[in-house]
């Protein structure tokens, strides 16, 4: 009876991994790892934030509106929660890539207006909090790269024959992924081009620290 057990087990495994079972599993490990990187780089972005903000406002206090808009921003982000099962769920997912997006945004507004403010500029602060933002969207942009590869491989072998019938008996569906329309977008870093001399531009308020 032992001897038939262990025959039926063994078929039973290597009919699912025919059927693609250890493929849906090894790639479903692999959209997990690939989106943690992906929530670790926005929460290094995240963490940028508070002391960008005030080290503008040092400089640019009359720049409320904007400032205010990175600061809404990044509560918006905060308050979704990403855990791992946002990636099943296209509905909070979409909303998760909308409040990154708005939070892309605000940053690259704040950062067209801080060529009105040489001095901000020529901050050392400044300088590092700008090369560290700079350095975490290119992060993102590549986390977000991997995760879309990562997805893309699930998705296909979910609704791919043999394995679409393995995914319909074990309820494996395809899951969300990032929209290309703001790849392009999202994959620019805002930048501030330090090489152009630091003069004021005329009418602009006078600065100091």
């Amino acid at each position: 009876m032992r001897k038939w057990h262990l025959i039926l087990v063994t078929l039973l495994a290597l009919t699912l991994a025919g059927c693609g079972y250890n493929t849906f599993q090894q790639g479903d490990e692999q959209v997990k790892a690939s989106w943690s990187e992906v929530l670790n780089q926005y929460q290094r972005r995240a963490d940028l934030i508070p002391n960008l903000v005030e080290t503008v406002k040092g400089f640019a206090q009359q720049e409320k509106d904007v400032l205010l808009g990175v600061t809404e921003a990044r509560s918006r982000v905060s308050s979704i929660q990403a855990t791992p099962e946002l990636i099943n769920n296209p509905e909070a997912f979409a909303k998760f890539q909308a409040a990154q997006a708005q939070l892309s945004g605000a940053l690259s507004r704040l950062m067209v207006v801080v060529e009105k403010y040489p001095d901000l500029k020529s901050d050392a602060n400044f300088r590092d909090l700008q090369t560290q933002l700079e350095s975490t969207e290119t992060r993102i942009a590549g986390a977000r790269n991997k995760y879309i590869a990562a997805v893309q491989a699930y998705n296909v072998s979910v609704r791919t024959f043999p394995n679409n019938l393995t995914a319909m008996v074990f309820r494996y569906k395809p899951k969300p992924n990032f929209s290309v329309e703001n790849e392009k977008t999202i994959s620019t870093p805002p930048k501030v081009d330090f090489s152009k001399p630091l003069q004021p531009q005329p009418g602009a308020p006078s600065t100091g620290k």
